[in-house]
């Protein structure tokens, strides 16, 4: 299992994303040995730092005493040291203390920091969303304050949104802030806070949403970051449990509550949730980094395990690897390219995002926006999915506490929970980014997809025919969709099967980049399948 490995194939597979060269015209400081060492720090500390705390973080986990959590050993240390090396700040603004990195590169480098210890990112997930929200939402003073402390790790940030009743029905919010004497202050309840409480930073700042007016539904709902302290005094925050979890034992999910607890309004009243996108963004991208980190660690332990494994063929011969077996070259040849469809996957999404900010490009936002949820989404389901099969390769032995991978297959599970759950993000899917958007995310798509398949060389003809079959066949499963606007509850009933479908259609695109010839017609298959469900 080697980091170094990982490292190599995220470089080659840069070099295989058209728009990373585009990406590299505009920031020149960011040239291939530039890159190539940057994975190499990222990967060799990853290894040393980060790897040795996972298994600490899960069999220890976070503990409460006399109130507060208390972080299993060597992640306060592992954290100061991943913020202090530059990592925390490494796509954070230069007046924030960060590097001003292009998101590609912290997609590149996070899959190796996830692969390490998922359980400590999650920590790093948040407070990395927050510097964005501040950056894009805060008023200059609450800018300069809070955004260099998080860079820095002194301070951390968590993102608040569910309640007891209001989980995805964000409009449901009963927290509510009250200006009084110049002074917002936050009263209620929130649950799901991963690291809401802990002894790693001297400070925690809570980004969460509250009511500040009468309107019903998400129009009542402002942004607030409120502090655990202030000046040193208790700012009314109080930890009230930790969750007893299936999974990241290291990474504390919390209830908390808010007692008129002085809060600062970030952006303008009213329009929290708008706003708060700006910190779900990047965070559902790093689910889609999180499944590719667990991905990849899961296909390297399933080859380096079955090659060395010797079982079967004639008794009176030495028995031959089992990975020289058919039915087992096709199960790591499925977790191969699942994991590396969806690294091509997530680095297209990064470069992407970065065109749209660095040339103001509309079209590359609503591609962006159009491809997000299949990367959170099936980044999630990957990082599980290839766990589960993994586990498959090794047997019992991968049933045992003797490997990670069961350990893997327990912290994969919540991805496709948080940051908005399969059924929110197939919603999204059809009813924003197709119906809404009046599916330009799409067109984009497709345009650009079709444009790498038709300079495709002579000799890769045919698999270059059979994905743009694929394109053709989800643009007409697409333009029926539209057509099910006029029976809206038939139309949402199909939604996970259109994101499926949808996560198809890219991945063979994915699939041919990457010259995964037999996974284009899978991709094929799996349209067929979904496709026909949204019939």
């Amino acid at each position: 299992m080697s980091f170094t490995d990982q490292a190599s194939r995220t470089l080659a597979m840069l070099a295989l994303t058209p728009g990373w060269s585009r990406v590299q015209a505009l920031r020149p400081d960011c040239d291939d040995d530039i890159v190539a060492t940057m994975l190499d720090a990222a990967a060799g500390f990853a290894e040393t730092v980060l790897a040795p705390l996972n298994p600490v973080g899960d069999r220890i986990g976070a503990q409460v005493t006399d109130g507060r959590v208390k972080l299993p050993p060597g992640f306060v240390d592992g954290f100061r040291q991943y913020a202090e090396a530059g990592w925390l700040g490494i796509d954070a603004p230069i007046d924030f203390g960060g590097l001003d990195i292009p998101l590609t590169l912290q997609a590149a480098c996070g899959p190796l920091f996830d692969r390490g210890c998922m359980a400590l990112m999650m920590a790093a997930g948040s407070s990395r969303g927050a510097i964005h929200l501040l950056a894009a939402a805060a008023d200059a003073t609450t800018a300069a304050e809070w955004g260099p402390k998080l860079v820095s790790g002194e301070w951390a940030a968590t993102i608040c949104i569910s309640e007891p009743e209001a989980g995805s029905d964000v409009g449901r919010i009963r927290t509510k802030a009250e200006l009084r004497d110049g002074a917002w202050l936050v009263t209620g309840q929130k649950i799901w806070i991963s690291f809401g409480d802990h002894d790693m930073a001297s400070r925690i700042g809570h980004c969460m949403l509250a009511r500040t007016n009468d309107q019903s539904g998400t129009r009542g709902l402002s942004l607030f970051l409120v502090p655990n302290h202030i000046d040193g005094a208790p700012n009314g925050v109080s930890l009230e449990r930790i969750e007893e979890k299936l999974g990241l034992h290291g990474s504390p999910t919390c209830a908390m509550r808010f007692r008129e607890a002085k809060g600062i309004l970030l952006g303008e009243e009213g329009r929290g949730l708008p706003q708060l996108f700006a910190m779900i963004e990047p965070m559902r991208l790093h689910t889609g980094i999180q499944g590719l980190g667990i991905a990849s660690a899961a296909a390297d332990i399933a080859e380096d395990y079955a090659g060395q494994r010797r079982q079967g063929g004639r008794p009176d011969q030495t028995p031959p690897p089992i990975a020289s077996h058919p039915d087992v070259r096709r199960q790591l040849h499925d977790i191969r390219s699942a994991t590396e469809i969806l690294r091509a996957a997530v680095l297209e999404l990064a470069t992407i995002m970065d065109l749209a900010r660095l040339e103001a490009d509309t079209g590359k936002a609503d591609l962006a926006a159009w491809m997000l949820p299949l990367i959170k989404t099936f980044g999630a389901e990957t990082g599980f999915d290839t766990a589960h099969a993994a586990i498959q390769v090794l047997g019992g032995a991968g049933y045992v506490q003797d490997w990670p991978l069961e350990q893997y297959l327990r912290d994969a599970r919540v991805m496709a929970l948080y940051e908005g759950t399969t059924g929110m993000q197939g919603l999204d899917f059809l009813t924003r980014r197709l119906w809404r958007d009046d599916g330009r995310g799409l067109a984009a798509f497709l345009q650009r997809a079709r444009h790498e398949l038709g300079e495709a060389p002579a000799g890769r003809a045919e698999e270059a025919r059979s994905a743009s079959a694929l394109l053709d066949s989800f643009e007409a499963l697409s333009s029926h969709m539209v057509a099910r606007q006029s029976d809206p509850d038939a139309a949402l009933y199909r939604a996970d099967s259109y994101l499926r479908a949808g996560w198809a259609a890219l991945s063979g695109w994915m699939a041919f980049r990457i010259g995964a010839t037999e996974a284009i017609h899978l991709c094929v298959l799996a349209h067929a399948r979904h496709g026909a469900r949204c019939a």
